[in-house]
């Protein structure tokens, strides 16, 4: 397993090949300044709440990478108005196997 900090709330884990993308708040965080959010690639992201400071980058990123976009369903519900589709909303306590086949 490795693990990326990107600053702030935001990581990285890449684990049995997958990469999970946790509360993409990059561009606008000054301590992350010298972060290329270019060169990220995930297969998922995740997004613990709905704060700006967890979600900056998410549509961004989501475009970019293709990723999986999982949290609870008022967060997927606003990704998909903002024109992303590939969500997975969960609630609180489920849990769910996913399977990438990328």
């Amino acid at each position: 397993m490795k693990v990326t900090y990107y600053g702030h709330s935001c990581f990285l884990i890449e684990i049995n090949g997958k990469k999970l993308l946790f509360d993409p708040f990059i561009t606008p965080n000054p301590l992350a300044s010298k972060v290329d959010i270019k060169t990220i690639q995930a297969d998922y992201i995740l997004v613990s709440h709905g704060h700006w400071d967890h979600l900056a980058d998410l549509i961004t990123l989501a475009n970019q990478t293709q990723a999986t976009v999982i949290s609870n369903y008022e967060i997927c519900t606003w990704v998909g108005k903002q024109g992303y589709a590939k969500t997975h909303p969960m609630n609180i306590g489920g849990h769910w196997i996913l399977n990438s086949a990328r």
